[in-house]
Order: structure tokens, then C-alpha cells, then sequence
């Protein structure tokens, strides 16, 4: 769509389009496609998925030096070119800022639920929490931007040709097809949005995904003690070393209107969405 300021925002479409509507705002680095891999589970539990992209990624025209606060006017935006009245937001990963900014910002009647999943952690906890590699890129991304997106630039480079390879693609097809029977799309479908899903946050460059690795790692500009919106749920995994969950806990303990808080305890960023029909359950108002 296209928004007032003249941007282009990309978005996507997933489960069932009569469904309660529920939108997705992805991870970091991703783009509207990443819920592509869970559509079997909105279409199962009957729920329609929308998944708009931030600035600079996809299709989503770069918006010079925007904040994690002004993405609820984008939603607000898409909400109203879509006819939507009310909605649920879940914010996965890198989403779960702007998922929160969305619970500060946006009319409260207009949202029936805001979910944060295995969220980005406030860096205000101490970045001794994160890996290296993490300190690392904030680092850059504050003092070094250049050289963050050059070596984005690079990764993803390595990745497009190894993936490639005759080597990789065999790996890649018997990864696919242990769960053929799942699925009525070919190998070489699921191959292709596979490689779709990883390479389509990079379509304008790795500028983007160097300056939301800035957003990130500094003050979201989020004032926690403000949200008033009272039917938020947070869940995390007790062993996420991606977003570690003492990270999470710095921020859950500013809000003050008694967000829904749940540890799976054993999980990893990666394992949680084990949980997904609970957490579904949860965000998804039953007389949809």
C-alpha cells in the first residue's frame, strides 16, 4: 500500500482470510514472508495473518532516520486501508519492540490483544548478557555503521553462493523432504521459499538491517511505565541465548499494568514456538 508520506509499505497475507485478524510483526533481520512458515498453523486454527514489513526491508520503501515509535502510525495505516477495527499484534523476536510501541501508541479499543514472543531483550540491562557477537554489531552499529553493513553484505553474499553449491542443495532437499508428506508444494517449491524467506530482507541492500540493529541496541524511546494497555502477554524461553531472558525481565519489571509473564522453561528462541497454539489460544478472542 501506500502510505501519506508517499512510502511503499509491503506486507503479506497468511491462514484464512474470513479469520479474526491478527498482526504479525516479524523478526530481525526478516521481511512479510518469515510467517510464511507457520501458515499451516493459522490456517488450522482459522485465523487471518498480517504481516507488514518496517522500512528498508522487502518491499518497504527506507524511511530516513525513523524511530521504533513511529511503526504504530504504519499499522494504524494498513489497519485502516485493510478495513480492520480491531485486531490482535504478536511480536516475534526483533518484532517484539515494535509490538510493545504498538500497546503505547495505538488506540486501545482498536487492539483486542498484544502478544511479545521470545522479544528482542532492552540492552539497558546490561549487554553482558548477550553474546560477543552481539555486542559486536552494536558496537559497529553506533560507531562503525560502514562496516556492519559491509559485512551483512558479505554474509549474505556467502550465503547465496554456498547455498548454491551442488553440496548445499542436496543437504538442503533432505532436510525438505523428512517432512515430505506435509506438504503438497515440490522440493524444489519449498526450496525456492526457502531461499525467498532468507534473501528477501536483504532486497534493498543491508543498510536497513544495519541501522534496525542500532534500534535495537539503544533506547527504543518506549516510556514502559506509560503503557496502560492491559491485556499484553509476554511469554520468553528460559534458555534463549539470542535474546537472553534477563533482558526481557529488565522491561517487564517497568510495566506497571500487569502484563500476562510466562517462562517455558528448557526452551530456546528457537524451540518456543512449540508453544504456539497455547500462545494463539491466548492472543486469539474465543468467539472468533
Amino acid at each position: 500500500m501506500r502510505l501519506s508520506d508517499g512510502r511503499t509499505l509491503g506486507y503479506a497475507e497468511y491462514g484464512r482470510e474470513t479469520g479474526y485478524p491478527l498482526m504479525f510483526m516479524h523478526g530481525y533481520p526478516q521481511c512479510r514472508l518469515e510467517a510464511s512458515a507457520i501458515d499451516n498453523i493459522f490456517r488450522q486454527i482459522g485465523i487471518r495473518v498480517i504481516a507488514p514489513e518496517r522500512p528498508g526491508f522487502g518491499l518497504s520503501t527506507v524511511q530516513p532516520n525513523r524511530r521504533i515509535m513511529d511503526w504504530p502510525a504504519d499499522v494504524q495505516a494498513l489497519a485502516h486501508h485493510l478495513s480492520l477495527s480491531r485486531f490482535a499484534i504478536m511480536g516475534g523476536s526483533g518484532g517484539g519492540p515494535y509490538a510493545l510501541a504498538c500497546a503505547q501508541a495505538l488506540p486501545q479499543d482498536m487492539m483486542s490483544a498484544v502478544g511479545v514472543v521470545a522479544g528482542a531483550g532492552d540492552w539497558r540491562a546490561g549487554a553482558h548478557h548477550m553474546p560477543w557477537i552481539y555486542r559486536a554489531s552494536m558496537l559497529a552499529a553506533e560507531h562503525w555503521p560502514a562496516g556492519l553493513r559491509g559485512s551483512l553484505a558479505f554474509v549474505v553474499w556467502i550465503l547465496r553462493n554456498g547455498l548454491n553449491t551442488q553440496l548445499a542443495t542436496g543437504r538442503v532437499n533432505e532436510y525438505l523432504l523428512k517432512d515430505q508428506d506435509q506438504h503438497e508444494e515440490s522440493v524444489g517449491e519449498r526450496r525456492a521459499q526457502l531461499l525467498r524467506v532468507l534473501f528477501e530482507p536483504f532486497a534493498q541492500g543491508s543498510g536497513p538491517a544495519a541501522y534496525e540493529a542500532k534500534l535495537l541496541s539503544q533506547d527504543w524511546g518506549i516510556e514502559f511505565g506509560n503503557i496502560t494497555y492491559n491485556n499484553l502477554h509476554i511469554w520468553h524461553a528460559e534458555k534463549d541465548w539470542n535474546s537472553p531472558l534477563p533482558m526481557t525481565e529488565y522491561y517487564v519489571n517497568l510495566l506497571t499494568n500487569n502484563p500476562s509473564f510466562k517462562v517455558f522453561e528448557g526452551d530456546t528462541h528457537f524451540t518456543i514456538h512449540r508453544h504456539l497454539d497455547e500462545i494463539l489460544s491466548e492472543l486469539i478472542p474465543e468467539s472468533s
